[in-house]
C-alpha cells in the first residue's frame, strides 16, 4: 500500500485546512493515522480512526479542533483541522497498518506504511 498525502499550506491563526491521505490499494480493513513532527521535535500522535471509521482517538492537544474520517470506498482518510494554533505547525504524516494491535494504535512504530507528508505552517 502506498500512501500519499496533500493538503498542507500556509494559514493564519484560527483558520482551517483538511488534509487528505489516498491509498493506492484498499484499506478498509487497516487502522489509518495521523501523526506530526514539528522541526526540532519527535514525531507524535494526532489522531486515528480503526478500520470501520465509527472509532476515533485524538491527542489531548487537537480534541474538539480536528476531525479525522475516511471514505473507504474512495481508499482515502481526511484530517479536518480547525481553530488551528501556531503550535500546530509541523509535517503531517498519513499511516497505516492491517495488523497493529488496538493498543498499539497511538504508536508510530507500529505502522507500516506512510506518506511522504505534507507540511502545514499557522502563522500570522
Amino acid at each position: 500500500v502506498q500512501l500519499q498525502a496533500s493538503g498542507g499550506g500556509f494559514v493564519q491563526p484560527g483558520g482551517s485546512l483538511r488534509l487528505s491521505c489516498a491509498a493506492s490499494g484498499r484499506v478498509s480493513n487497516y487502522y489509518m493515522a495521523w501523526f506530526r513532527q514539528a522541526p526540532g521535535k519527535e514525531r507524535e500522535f494526532v489522531a486515528v480512526i480503526k478500520r470501520s471509521g465509527f472509532t476515533t482517538d485524538y491527542a489531548d492537544s487537537v480534541k474538539g479542533r480536528f476531525t479525522i474520517s475516511r471514505d473507504n470506498a474512495k481508499n482515502t482518510m481526511y484530517l479536518q483541522m480547525n481553530s488551528l494554533k501556531p503550535e500546530d505547525t509541523a509535517v503531517y504524516y498519513c499511516a497505516a497498518d492491517n495488523t497493529i494491535i488496538h493498543s498499539s494504535r497511538f504508536q508510530a512504530e507500529h505502522y507500516d506504511y506512510w506518506g511522504q507528508g505534507t507540511k502545514v505552517t499557522v502563522s500570522s
